[in-house]
């Protein structure tokens, strides 16, 4: 049987993929770390913790999914992390494609979060910084990662998008 795209989000599969997307991201970026020996730098790290806000909104919001205010939750992390992670990323490849000589483009070695979001120190072996942003060590079909994360990044806005609007104009809710 076919669910409309307006009763996704009441339904906790959709959002147990969401949560599994981002899931399965943050298990490439290890891949990528410790398979590969890829050392994720500072923008890196912002963008994994991007894709973990995008997770931890699927998989909270699957616990009741029928409830508006968990959706509206879930709606919230999922935006809020799809955005955030695709501005990180931009500002990424800005870093990565600079050609002005005179222009000295770096990013920082530490991490600036919230002195009650110490997460690089609980996770170091998944969050400290180790590589250098203007480095391009990876490419597939002439992309690099965070080209690649602006992809990834504007999809998950994108269907967001979608989802919000179809279910408005079909439902006339959220």
């Amino acid at each position: 049987m076919m669910i409309p795209v307006a009763k996704w989000p009441t339904i906790k599969s959709s959002w147990i993929l969401l949560g599994f997307s981002a899931l399965a991201l943050e298990g490439g970026a290890l891949y990528f770390q410790y398979g590969m020996g890829l050392e994720p730098c500072i923008k890196c790290v912002y963008q994994r913790v991007a894709v973990m806000g995008i997770m931890f909104a699927g998989f909270i919001t699957a616990m009741a999914p029928g409830v508006t205010f968990m959706r509206l939750l879930g709606y919230l992390g999922w935006g809020v992390s799809a955005v955030w992670g695709f501005l990180i990323a931009k500002a990424h490849v800005d870093i990565q494609t600079e050609t002005n000589p005179f222009v000295f483009t770096t990013c920082e070695i530490e991490p600036n979060f919230p002195s009650w979001f110490q997460i690089h120190q609980w996770f170091p072996g998944v969050f400290e910084v180790r590589g250098d942003c203007s480095t391009i060590d990876w490419q597939f079909l002439s992309l690099s990662m965070p080209q690649w994360m602006i992809i990834v990044f504007s999809f998950y806005s994108l269907a967001l998008f979608l989802v919000l609007a179809i279910r408005l104009l079909k439902e006339r809710k959220l």
